[in-house]
């Protein structure tokens, strides 16, 4: 079992940056391939970024490339997303899931484990 937790969100004007974490529970978590998704109101939930267990594979959506920066410190069984250059079709609350196996994938539904999520908010 991998327990997720998520942090970091809130409300930023638009252009600015803001830094999620992702704190992993479980003996085998640092071994999960990760990701960020974000689901807006309305909206059906969405790849963001993901990364390999390693830390050496990264995958983004094309609206958040360049922007947006995935990482993790295994020793720290945490993820992170850096986010800059903030938009307001940013705007969502942003979840992190873990999946078992190597590479990162884009597909909701390899993901096994969901935090809670976080509310990111960017204003004009």
């Amino acid at each position: 079992q991998v327990q997720l937790v998520e942090s970091g969100g809130g409300l930023v004007q638009a252009g600015g940056s803001l830094r999620l974490s992702c704190a992993a529970s479980g003996r085998t978590a640092s071994s999960y391939r990760m990701g960020w998704f974000r689901q807006a109101p309305g909206k059906e939930r969405e790849f963001v970024a993901a990364i390999s267990g390693s830390g050496v594979i990264t995958s983004y959506a094309d609206s958040v490339k360049g922007r947006f920066t995935i990482s993790r410190d295994n020793a720290k069984k945490s993820v992170y997303l850096q986010m800059s250059s903030l938009k307001p079709e940013d705007t969502a609350v942003y979840y992190c899931a873990a999946a078992e196996g190597g590479r990162p994938v884009r597909r909701i539904n390899e993901y096994g484990y969901w935090g809670q999520g976080t509310q990111v908010t960017v204003s004009l």
